[in-house]
């Protein structure tokens, strides 16, 4: 039982630290951003998005996805450093220790928060060894070029490295279904790079994600 005695005598009590309404504080007058711990936050419009496309279209063609891959592998690396420093400082406590749940409920609040889409995690095929994450309205793959293949090669490289980094393994992500091939949401699949080999082949066959998952699973 919680004693009523032992809260009060809390100097505050942790809520969600990623809520939006408290999580970017702004000063409209000087053009700036922040969160809640003082860090610099940058507002992207959706045209330096598509433009960003556009010039690495140009610069390296077909390599474009390879770099925005590794782009997204830098920035996961990264993300996921500013991700433990903020829920250690907040919490008083590491990831290591948070319970799933806790863990999961920051992960996509903060996701939302800065505009990324909606992050859901589907635990469901991780005793057969892969973690799934649903992105849905992403503004990486909205303004994606048609590519007439999944879009999100940034996203993959953020989850790649922030989730080798959480599990201490060597991962590697694919995506799998795209909103801007039609698909309701996007579906990224990680794992260890030999289980994945044959993802690609299959995803360029035009598989949907529940095939693919279940050939994985096989």
């Amino acid at each position: 039982m919680i004693s009523i005695a032992n809260l009060l005598s809390e100097e505050r009590l942790p809520g969600n630290y990623f809520a939006h309404d408290v999580y970017v504080k702004g000063e409209l007058e000087l053009g700036l951003l922040e969160n809640r711990r003082g860090d610099r936050l940058l507002a992207i419009p959706d045209t330096f998005i598509a433009a960003i496309y556009s010039g690495l279209d140009r610069e390296t063609g077909s390599a474009t996805p390879l770099v925005l891959f590794n782009c997204g592998k830098w920035w996961g690396k990264n993300f996921y450093v500013r991700f433990c420093e903020e829920v250690k400082d907040y919490y008083g406590y590491g990831v290591a220790q948070m319970e799933m749940v806790e863990f999961i409920q920051c992960l996509e609040q903060l996701w939302k928060t800065h505009g990324w889409g909606l992050f859901t995690f589907d635990p469901s095929h991780y005793h057969h060894g892969f973690l799934v994450v649903k992105i849905s309205n992403s503004p990486f793959v909205r303004q994606a070029p048609n590519w007439k293949r999944p879009a999100g090669f940034l996203e993959a490289g953020i989850l790649t490295s922030f989730f080798t980094q959480l599990t201490g393994r060597e991962l590697t992500c694919i995506q799998t279904a795209c909103e801007s091939l039609g698909a309701e949401t996007n579906y990224f699949v990680l794992g260890v790079r030999d289980r994945l080999q044959n993802v690609e082949s299959w995803v360029k066959e035009g598989q949907n994600h529940e095939a693919i998952m279940t050939q994985l699973c096989a």
